[in-house]
This record gives C-alpha cells, sequence and structure tokens, in this order.
C-alpha cells in the first residue's frame, strides 16, 4: 500500500503543484482574514472527489472545513491540521515577483503564505484524499481541520472548533504540516503572553518640564524592568532538556545560530507604542504593547507575580490581551516516531525533536493531552520577503504525511 500511495503522489506532481500555486493565489492576509476564495478552492477539489465534508462558520468571512472518515474498528482517531490564513505583505516592491502571483524561479513556489502555511495544508488535504482510496486497510478514524484565523490565535478557526465540536476535532494524537523544515520535527512550543501598558502623568508645555513627568520616559524606565524577567530562574521538564540538548545542531541548521538558546529562554518584545500628541508638549500617556515568550518551565502566573511587584517602584496600569501557555507533549509518541521514520526513508535525513518558537494551532492539542506533531517546510521568508518552498520538499513533504497517516491508522 505505500508503494501504491508513493506513485499516486508521482503521479499527481503537476496536480498537486498547480493547486498549490493556484492555493497561493486565493490570497488570504490576515488581517483582515477573509478566506472565502481560498476556502471555494479547498472546496471545489473535494468536490471534484466526491467526498463529504462540513463547513463551520463563527465568523461570515472565516470558514472552516471538518471532514471526517471512520474506518474499520479501532481506537485511534487521527486529526490532520492545518490554516488557509497568512500573513500580510507589507513590503511588495522588494520581492522579486508579486507576492500572490505563485510564480516558480529555480524549482521554488515564491508566494506569500505558501511556507507558513498552504503548503502544508495541500499536502494534509491530499493525504485526506488519498486515504479515503485505502478505507478497507485503515482502522479507526480520520479528520481533517482546515481552519481561519490562526494568524490572529484561532478565535474563529481552531478555538471555536474546540469550543463548540471537541468531540470532532480532538482525535488521539495530531499531525499539522506547519513550517519546521526537513532537519525537525516539533513536539511542542513556547508560550506567549500579550500586554498592554498604560502610564499617565499630569504632562503639559514642554518648556516647562519642571511641572510633570513625561509618560515616555517613565515607560521606558518601565520597559527595562520589564526585561529583567529575561533573568527569571526556572525548572524545566527533564524530557524537554533532554530532547532539546540532543538536537542544538540540527535546531540551528533549520532556524539559524543561536535558535536552539533562544527555545529556552525568556525573550521579551515591545512590539508597539503609541504616546504624545505633540513634539512640544510633555507627554501625558504612554500606551505601549508587550509580547513575553514562555520556555516550557515558566508558567504565565509567575510572569504575573512579577509585574505585579513592579508596582512597588513604577506608577502603571496593565491588562493581559492573550496567554498561550508554554506547552509539550512525549517527544517520542507514537505518531512522532512514525514520522521521523517516514522522513528518514523519504529525504535521507533523520528528524530531531525541537520546540516551536512560535504558536501553532497544534498547541490546542497538546492542551487536551492529545500528542500533536508538527513536520512540514523549511521557513524561509516567512512572513519576510520572497517567502518560498522548493518544489522537491514540497512532495517530500506530502509523502511523509501521507506514509505516517497510513502507518499510524493501518495498526
Amino acid at each position: 500500500m505505500k508503494n501504491q500511495l508513493l506513485a499516486w503522489i508521482e503521479q499527481d506532481r503537476d496536480k498537486f503543484i498547480q493547486f498549490l500555486r493556484q492555493f497561493v493565489q486565493a490570497a488570504s492576509p490576515n488581517p483582515p482574514g477573509n478566506t472565502i476564495a481560498t476556502m471555494q478552492h479547498i472546496r471545489s477539489l473535494l468536490d471534484q472527489e466526491k467526498i463529504p465534508y462540513d463547513i463551520r462558520i463563527k465568523e461570515q468571512t472565516m470558514p472552516n472545513l471538518v471532514a471526517s472518515s471512520t474506518f474499520a474498528a479501532g481506537d485511534k482517531h487521527l486529526v490532520l491540521n492545518g490554516h488557509i490564513d497568512v500573513f500580510p505583505v507589507e513590503n511588495a516592491s522588494q520581492w522579486q515577483s508579486e507576492p500572490w502571483a505563485a510564480e516558480v524561479h529555480d524549482n521554488r513556489i515564491y508566494g506569500r503564505g505558501v511556507t507558513d502555511m498552504k503548503m502544508g495544508s495541500a499536502s494534509l488535504l491530499f493525504t485526506y484524499i488519498y486515504m479515503q482510496r485505502l478505507k478497507e486497510h485503515l482502522k479507526g478514524k480520520l479528520t481533517l481541520t482546515l481552519v481561519s484565523d490562526e494568524e490572529t490565535m484561532g478565535p474563529n478557526g481552531a478555538k471555536y472548533l474546540f469550543s463548540d465540536f471537541a468531540d470532532e476535532v480532538t482525535g488521539t494524537s495530531c499531525l499539522s504540516g506547519e513550517p519546521s523544515s526537513p532537519y525537525t520535527v516539533r513536539f511542542g512550543e513556547k508560550g506567549a503572553v500579550w500586554l498592554k501598558f498604560v502610564i499617565t502623568t499630569p504632562g503639559g508645555h514642554a518648556a516647562y518640564a519642571h511641572l510633570s513627568p513625561n509618560a515616555i520616559d517613565l515607560a521606558y524606565r518601565l520597559i527595562e524592568d520589564l526585561r529583567g524577567f529575561i533573568q527569571f530562574k526556572y525548572t524545566e521538564p527533564a524530557e524537554v532538556v533532554k530532547a532539546l540538548e540532543e538536537s542544538k545542531v540540527e535546531f540551528d541548521k533549520a532556524n539559524g545560530a543561536g535558535a536552539s538558546k533562544l527555545a529556552r529562554s525568556i525573550i521579551v518584545n515591545v512590539g508597539t507604542m503609541k504616546a504624545g500628541p505633540k513634539v512640544n508638549m510633555i507627554a501625558s500617556r504612554c500606551e505601549f504593547e508587550v509580547d513575553v515568550r514562555l520556555p516550557n518551565g515558566v508558567t504565565k502566573d509567575d510572569l504575573l507575580d512579577y509585574i505585579e511587584a513592579l508596582k512597588h517602584k513604577h506608577d502603571f496600569s496593565y491588562e493581559v490581551m492573550m496567554i498561550n501557555n508554554p506547552n509539550w507533549c512525549d517527544p517520542d509518541s507514537e505518531l512522532a516516531q512514525i514520522v521521523r521514520n517516514n522522513a528518514h526513508s523519504t529525504t535521507g535525513i533523520r528528524p530531531v525533536n525541537v520546540l516551536g518558537m512560535a504558536n501553532t494551532d497544534a498547541r490546542l492539542w497538546r492542551y487536551k493531552n492529545v500528542p500533536a506533531v508538527v513536520y512540514g517546510p523549511t521557513p524561509i521568508g516567512m512572513g519576510g520577503v520572497d517567502e518560498h518552498v522548493s518544489i522537491d520538499e514540497a512532495l517530500n513533504i506530502l509523502r511523509v504525511h501521507a506514509l505516517s497517516s497510513y502507518d499510524y491508522l493501518s495498526k
């Protein structure tokens, strides 16, 4: 059967590449997050294959697709999860080709969202189609979830599915096609906490600086102390330590020098700041937003306790905009081992276990204690200029996804 799968993929090579390019051309930047045209592209293929599915909608412009197949009696339920919204383009003039054209140069497809994550989602879609042809050889259940709104953490996408349809989408294992590279398989992620801080003062004319402190100056001092949280002492789970110690070289090869260290470090990033009405006025208000990345072993309460303690030194208010807790699953879960083995047999590279630097929908399965494994393309240009994926790599990922799904559900 596995040889048959590989034969189908080779036979569909041009079809897959064409689908992926048209997938990218169906632009779905978030914001604003409208994925109607993108979803129609998916639906057209499933309709052509006569494969049933449901569309679940919380926000009218952000549809989500759920398709499920039940096979012979079995305890396993594999969920294939991908998203169809992508980052916006801010600097189109710097691209070598139009960002939404999905042009092919040097055997690479260029376009916004091709790595994050339309390539991975297309692979999971084709995998689901292939599994329908092998129904008599499979056990348990297979579910495909292709969702909107991942780039804003999924309130209208995967979070909505877990809120309203948890029994349908939880499963016993989840396979995601988010970017990872051929060298790594992701078994967890750092956490993220977004916060908004506000500092106010009486303000006044800039010439009368003795009458009021400047809210911007006070914000700088607070930010300096917020960065002190980087030195917070914590203990990582032993399994996480072991996996990351063993994967340092490959982690840096996939994500750039220093990535393996950052995966185990607290990061404090000031992303936005709004202050002051005029150049010749003392700023009476400064508002800034901070993104704090938490490695496994650090909790949101650790961070919030630290911030509360700063109130003894600084006068400010704040609100928590979002919390995604750090998460991980067994690096050697059944699905993780299957994916690593198929990746090795397909590419000649045995990927190592790593943590994701950013958040993905896979975290939602781990929060439910369901192993969630990420294996996808190299994140070249992700969110930046000239985002692209190698066609050879894309086809290899499809092979790994299809072979791994078959192995998981055929035993």
